[in-house]
């Protein structure tokens, strides 16, 4: 009696991370709005954020590169943050910089470059660590 086989059992194929999506879709239909979801979570009910190709503006540094940002304000506008994705890659190159009452950022800091593996739930922890080192979260 020869014995029945059974087909090698399929797996089901894991759909595509969030973060392997294309880079603008990625960050104007998941990051951006969780972001904002966590600003609000955290207190910030007048965060304003957008998502834009823009050019790169330092104070002292004079340059019509353009890179992707995301740019945050809150308390009518006196205090700013922009999160720079020099590579439209959101494992590559990523810069923040901050700035209150309207003037330009003056300093250009790295942003998440230790990190193997990036997430949304990272992206998004790691931007709110960073507003709360300058204490503009609540008070510490």
């Amino acid at each position: 009696m020869a014995e029945e086989t059974k087909p090698a059992a399929k797996k089901k194929e894991k759909p595509p991370a969030l973060e392997d999506k294309p880079f603008t879709e990625f960050m104007e239909q998941h990051f951006t709005p969780k972001l904002q979801e966590a600003f609000t979570k955290a207190g910030l009910e007048d965060m304003q954020i957008a998502f834009a190709k823009q050019p790169f503006v330092l104070a002292g540094f004079d340059s019509q590169e353009e890179c992707w940002q995301i740019e945050g304000k809150w308390q009518q506008g006196t205090r700013q943050f922009n999160l720079y994705y020099f590579d439209e890659d959101i494992k590559g190159k990523k810069g923040f910089s901050s700035s209150t009452h309207g003037a330009k950022p003056s300093t250009l800091e790295s942003f998440m470059i230790d990190e193997r593996k990036i997430t949304l739930d990272l992206m998004v922890l790691y931007t709110l660590q960073r507003i709360n080192g300058d204490k503009w979260l609540g008070r510490n």
